[in-house]
């Protein structure tokens, strides 16, 4: 929605394309030079940041709204999606002093009704993505004023339960590490042995053998050697290696243990 037209059709008669009291939020995790961080929004008319998301449209499925929500944020198609949990304590919505209602009749023009269909209770199915910051393009819609990146070692106090939904998130994401080969989005096409472990070591928090490691990542088939290397001046230039992505794929679809 990129119009003030749009947005009032939205907030008027939304619930003839939206599915009213089913919502998306997505915790969009981007890493770059050894740091995580969080694609956080902050919305003209709430008080404070929150994490991406939407109502879920008629037409489509919850993983397609997904995908809608974050391509629209972050600019890129077909990240790495998972749904964690699903959100849904009584009050979830009503956090009171949270809406600015003096911007939102100036941004607007009008007032929100108190039998509105947004002020229903709403249910709101979390996942989380990740992505390479470098590749991403944050972009916020006419409602909100920007979307940036903050270091999740450091995040502003959240709106609504989105606090809650970062911690689930990250716990979910970790568990995730065990299984899944999920770092694909988060490294350029061609990276080093090094590059991957500090990855690694990032999103699970814990050190890993700088030989058992990369050598399990070989053995499972996950890497493919290339014959190339970084040039780093005098010192002894490392290889460059790719994702596998016939077995990659397969790994996604059917798990394995990793770290």
């Amino acid at each position: 929605m990129e119009t003030l037209q749009q947005i009032q059709h939205f907030f008027n008669k939304g619930y003839i394309d939206y599915r009213p009291g089913l919502s998306i939020d997505c915790a969009i995790f981007g890493y770059h030079d050894g740091e995580l961080k969080l694609l956080l929004c902050k919305n003209k008319v709430i008080t404070k940041w929150c994490l991406p998301g939407g109502f879920v449209k008629r037409a489509e499925n919850l993983d397609e709204a997904a995908a809608r929500v974050t391509a629209e944020r972050t600019g890129l198609d077909n990240l790495f999606l998972k749904q964690f949990k699903t959100f849904g304590n009584p009050g979830r919505t009503s956090s009171p002093g949270l809406l600015d209602e003096d911007k939102f009749n100036e941004l607007l023009g009008f007032k929100i009704e108190p039998d509105s269909w947004l002020l229903a209770e709403t249910v709101s199915v979390g996942f989380y993505a990740i992505t390479d910051i470098v590749n991403a393009q944050p972009k916020p819609d006419f409602v909100s004023s920007e979307c940036a990146w903050f270091s999740i070692d450091s995040l502003p106090e959240l709106g609504f339960d989105h606090g809650e939904m970062v911690k689930a998130a990250i716990s979910s994401m970790w568990i995730d590490l065990y299984h899944f080969p999920i770092g694909k989005n988060l490294l350029q096409p061609k990276f080093t042995l090094k590059e991957i472990k500090l990855l690694y070591e990032v999103l699970s928090g814990k050190k890993l053998n700088a030989t058992n490691f990369p050598n399990k990542l070989m053995a499972l088939g996950l890497l493919t050697k290339l014959d190339e290397k970084r040039s780093i001046g005098g010192h002894r230039s490392p290889t460059y290696y790719k994702f596998d992505e016939p077995t990659y794929e397969k790994a996604l679809e059917e798990g394995l243990v990793l770290v």
